[in-house]
């Protein structure tokens, strides 16, 4: 049987929503999906660089509170609102993300009218 931990820290963005910002089980770590918040869990608007920065920079903290590095990716889900933001979208996952790229899922339009921009993800835990 598998046990859950929740990941904590000072710098994990609170969410009041009924979840938790990262879950280690065996040996991965599972972040939940992150936004363009500040750290009370507010919504910041801004344009689509700038929640999708935000987001990976959230996705980030919750990372390294858990002790691994973006490196560890396995796999990334992508929520994006608008397909125009694609490009852009591709070129800011690049400055996060290198080779060898993690598995990944882009969806497009998923997001409603508030968010620009959502990321979840998969991490290994090192040995």
């Amino acid at each position: 049987m598998s046990t859950k931990q929740v990941v904590k820290g000072e710098n994990i963005p609170v969410s009041h929503l009924p979840f938790s910002a990262g879950i280690i089980s065996g040996d991965h770590l599972f972040v939940s999906g992150q936004a363009s918040t500040d750290d009370t869990g507010a919504i910041i608007k801004d344009t689509f660089a700038g929640e999708c920065r935000r987001s990976f920079d959230n996705l980030k903290r919750i990372v390294e509170a858990a002790g691994v590095t973006l490196d560890d990716a396995v796999q990334v889900r992508n929520y994006v609102a608008n397909q125009e933001d694609l490009v852009e979208f591709n070129q800011i996952y690049r400055e996060y993300f290198q080779a060898p790229y993690p598995a990944r899922t882009t969806l497009i339009g998923c997001l409603g009218d508030v968010l620009k921009f959502e990321v979840d993800a998969v991490f290994r835990l090192p040995q």
